[in-house]
């Protein structure tokens, strides 16, 4: 099968645009996956702290400080 010039054109640009259209998915995997990776980190905090309190809550007007913070997963 032979491309003319045209046809060549014509597929070079849609070999443009899948690259950008893979590129954006990617980013967009990259996103996900950081946030699913805080919610997992969330998610274990709050069950040592359950472990930790035990079965009764005491309840104060100030809560606890957290000594750390959320991971950032950059």
């Amino acid at each position: 099968m032979r491309f003319n010039e045209k046809d060549a054109s014509n597929l070079e640009q849609l070999l443009e645009s899948l690259i950008r259209m893979v590129g954006k998915a990617h980013k967009n995997v990259d996103s996900l996956q950081k946030r699913v990776s805080q919610l997992e980190w969330l998610i274990r905090e709050q069950q040592i702290e359950i472990r930790e309190r035990g079965p009764v809550r005491t309840l104060s007007k100030q809560p606890r400080k957290r000594r750390e913070k959320i991971p950032n997963h950059s």
